[in-house]
């Protein structure tokens, strides 16, 4: 076959029309990848990007917990960790486009649960929730410095002898497994017992503790594994306490004095809560996000992914997609245990998974 010559004359309708050629399969399949890549409805729609932070090769992804968001627009990542990982970070720092800052919490592997961030004076704080063998609360620095560190407050009544001075690995209602922080007006702070007690506590800015409301039970006031808990400061005047109250697939609400208002109820397995703007964030264990708003409807459902993993349960009640990476799909989720927002209303989620993975959502 003969060699097409391309002479000055038609050199330039060549290059226009190739040009033309190979720039359209690019906008096609950039069209195609972009819808493929946005999840939600309405004027909620956001791009996806699983696996977002960078964590360099010296370290590993654990079953990540819990993320927060701190002045900077930096994302923190808490894993449960493993504790005979002992000289491995629990803590990792990312800036907003995914690049590895800083890690460490070291002294949180095996017990590493819930992470939050609190401006104090016009400085910010790391506060993180541990259970497990660790069985404590700790005020950090950004950088990780302990500020101070409180284990079981015993003054409550609701805890065995010796818990807090000599914690161990064991699981009951008279244990302290804590979840999760929610900071008040005043300079106070709650702290949601999910795994131990069932009672959320109330603390000064100091860390002493002062009381406790809650406690196991059927509902309207007592919970069946709190596990999430945020201040809910939407309405204007009418601050609200809001618990995810996991196993009874609800969210309960009370006043500022731990009084017990409403129960939004049909979620599945609500782990946590945040709120930017008139949202309201809730991560579900079931394999999926939502986004209620101010009277508690849910407005979107994001990566829902129940129908496939409801049926995907081991012999022993367990999950098999929860450590296969390779059943996992795009655009889903699988066991969303924590979810915040940043600054600028993009959303991290973090999922219940022995690999880790972070989220990011990104509005569309």
């Amino acid at each position: 076959m003969a060699r097409r010559t391309i002479t000055p004359q038609n050199r330039r309708q060549f290059i226009q029309s190739s040009c033309i050629l190979a720039a359209a399969p690019a906008i096609m399949t950039s069209k195609r990848t972009e819808a493929q890549q946005i999840i939600g409805n309405g004027n909620l729609t956001y791009h996806y990007k699983h696996q977002f932070p960078e964590l360099p090769d010296h370290f590993h992804w654990q079953t990540t917990h819990n993320v927060a968001v701190d002045h900077e627009n930096n994302l923190y990542v808490i894993h449960e960790g493993i504790e005979k990982l002992s000289d491995h970070p629990s803590i990792f720092v990312f800036d907003e486009n995914g690049r590895f800052i800083r890690s460490f919490g070291e002294q949180f592997q095996g017990g590493g649960h819930g992470i939050d961030i609190r401006m104090e004076g016009g400085t910010p704080f790391l506060y993180v929730a541990a259970y497990q063998q660790v069985k404590a609360i700790a005020k950090l620095t950004l950088t990780g410095e302990v500020v101070w560190i409180r284990h079981a407050p015993i003054a409550s009544g609701h805890y065995a002898e010796g818990e807090a001075t000599n914690p161990k690995k064991i699981w009951g209602r008279n244990r302290f497994m804590p979840t999760n922080f929610a900071f008040l007006p005043n300079g106070d702070f709650l702290v949601a017992d999910g795994y131990g007690s069932y009672f959320v506590h109330r603390y000064n800015q100091n860390g002493e503790w002062l009381s406790s409301f809650g406690g196991p039970g059927s509902g309207k006031g007592t919970f069946s594994l709190p596990h999430g808990i945020w201040l809910d400061e939407r309405i204007e005047d009418d601050p609200r306490i809001v618990v995810a109250d996991r196993a009874h697939n609800a969210l309960q609400v009370f006043n500022l004095d731990g009084e017990y208002k409403k129960t939004i109820s049909d979620l599945g397995l609500p782990a946590n809560l945040d709120t930017h703007g008139n949202l309201l964030l809730v991560p579900e264990l079931v394999s999926r996000v939502s986004i209620l708003d101010q009277d508690y409807k849910t407005v979107v459902t994001l990566g829902d992914d129940r129908e496939r993993i409801v049926h995907d349960k081991t012999e022993n009640g367990g999950y098999t997609i929860r450590a296969d990476s390779t059943k996992w799909e795009q655009g889903k989720f699988v066991h969303p245990h924590d979810a915040c927002f940043d600054r600028a209303g993009n959303i991290y989620v973090a999922e219940w998974v022995s690999t880790g993975r972070v989220t990011k959502l990104t509005p569309a």
